[in-house]
């Protein structure tokens, strides 16, 4: 794609790096057959390679972001199918962050717009709040259907049916190995799923802990910066990424680390992201040496599991839903399966994998209605393979997904956690499978 940027224009990073993504695009529109909200609304403006059309029609001319674009592009879901799809390589994830960033910047969101934005920006990254609004939201449940917004009922909607208590296994601590110590990790304990799902964080450190790590809760630690990042609040979500920068490479300088550990795959894509994040900051070098360290859960235990014996659960049917933070962001498709088979279940994947469920970080909060169909879809393919369980890597998609299905789902983490040896995990034991 030919661009008309000036010198002067270039001059800012944002805009340079802007410039080299619209200038791999050669406009084949293979992204379009891949864009889960192309095939729901189906309009090229809700495709990739509308979106950046308009994107470059607003850097380029310098101008304020106007309702048309800033609409176009609050209906992307950065699942981020199409970069796994583009044949020229374009990095449309730091194309459409930058245009956040820029719409945040340049655009004045109608007043109640701006307070639910503030209160998502306030409220989800801190899980004591979190705790408390989902509190609030199962008193205000019954009561949903009164509510005029469906963003606001969307909201109500989506707290659990019980709310787990809160787990000091995600306090500053560091979990000693489980005889011969094999490595010294950093465990990521998240935000949202501090809040909603405990289990997962206990999971991944028994497990840990069987196969030979050191777990570390780092001090200090909290969200990694991609709640706040996807609504082009770079202030909230750098200040956020340079705690956990700072956090861990202390216990770097300390004692080493082998790797910092992810277990929610959307807030691994961007960790993964922050040497670029960080690329013109005083925490660049720091930023990305965190950013090499970083890595799934399944990425690790697939060295670590090699050789263990790992059949202490039935052979149940697991159906496995790629989360698109971990297989488009992150390119990570066949390690959560190979897991899964070699712990003894029966793996499933369901038609058209590819596509996102809806979840997508604040998506289906703020774009309830989008998110809805999506996630329609994604269940009635999932339930069309006949699972007694459905495992998935990132908290908000089992969120999603558990909210439309009554088989029992659960992270991935904690099947192959119970399979060498942990307990049933809860929603399974809750199902009486």
């Amino acid at each position: 794609m030919q661009t008309t940027f000036t010198p002067e224009q270039l001059a800012d990073p944002g805009i340079a790096r802007s410039n080299e993504i619209l200038r791999a695009c050669v406009h084949c529109g293979f992204c379009t057959a891949t864009c889960p909200t192309y095939q729901v609304l189906g309009d090229e403006l809700d495709s990739p390679r509308g979106r950046i059309y308009l994107i470059k029609d607003m850097l380029e001319n310098d101008r304020p972001a106007d309702a048309k674009t800033v609409k176009h592009i609050d209906r992307c879901l950065s699942c981020l199918a199409c970069m796994t799809t583009c044949p020229s390589g374009v990095h449309y994830m730091h194309l459409v962050d930058h245009a956040r960033a820029y719409i945040e910047k340049t655009y004045t969101r109608p007043w109640h717009e701006r307070a639910l934005r503030w209160v998502l920006a306030q409220v989800l990254p801190y899980p004591g709040r979190f705790r408390l609004a989902l509190l609030g939201a199962k008193i205000g449940r019954p009561f949903r259907r009164l509510l005029p917004d469906p963003r606001l009922r969307a909201m109500l909607e989506m707290a659990p049916k019980r709310i787990p208590p809160v787990s000091r296994n995600d306090d500053a601590q560091v979990f000693p190995a489980i005889g011969e110590r094999k490595k010294r990790v950093a465990l990521m304990t998240g935000c949202a799923q501090r809040a909603l799902n405990t289990d997962i964080n206990d999971a991944t450190i028994r497990l840990l802990r069987r196969l030979g790590c050191d777990v570390v809760i780092a001090e200090g630690i909290g969200c990694c910066g991609a709640l706040t990042h996807h609504m082009g609040k770079e202030a909230e979500s750098h200040a956020a990424a340079a705690k956990n920068i700072r956090a861990w490479m202390g216990e770097v300088r300390r004692e080493g680390l082998d790797a910092v550990v992810i277990n929610t795959s959307g807030c691994g894509t961007t960790v993964k992201d922050y040497g670029h994040m960080f690329r013109n900051h005083a925490l660049a070098e720091d930023a990305a040496a965190v950013a090499a360290l970083a890595c799934d859960v399944s990425e690790l235990l697939i060295e670590l599991m090699d050789g263990v014996a790992a059949n202490a659960a039935p052979p149940l049917k697991v159906t496995y839903h790629a989360a698109c933070s971990l297989q488009h962001g992150q390119q990570i498709k066949s390690h959560p399966k190979t897991l899964l088979k070699a712990a003894g279940f029966a793996v499933a994947e369901p038609a058209d994998a590819h596509l996102c469920c809806g979840s997508a970080g604040t998506y289906n909060l703020m774009q309830p209605e989008i998110s809805r169909e999506l996630k329609d879809r994604k269940v009635r393919t999932i339930e069309a393979t006949g699972p007694q369980v459905i495992a998935a890597g990132n908290i908000g998609c089992m969120m999603q997904i558990g909210s439309a299905t009554g088989t029992p789902v659960v992270h991935t983490v904690e099947l192959i956690d119970w399979a060498t040896g942990g307990p049933k995990p809860r929603a399974i034991a809750e199902a009486g499978l």
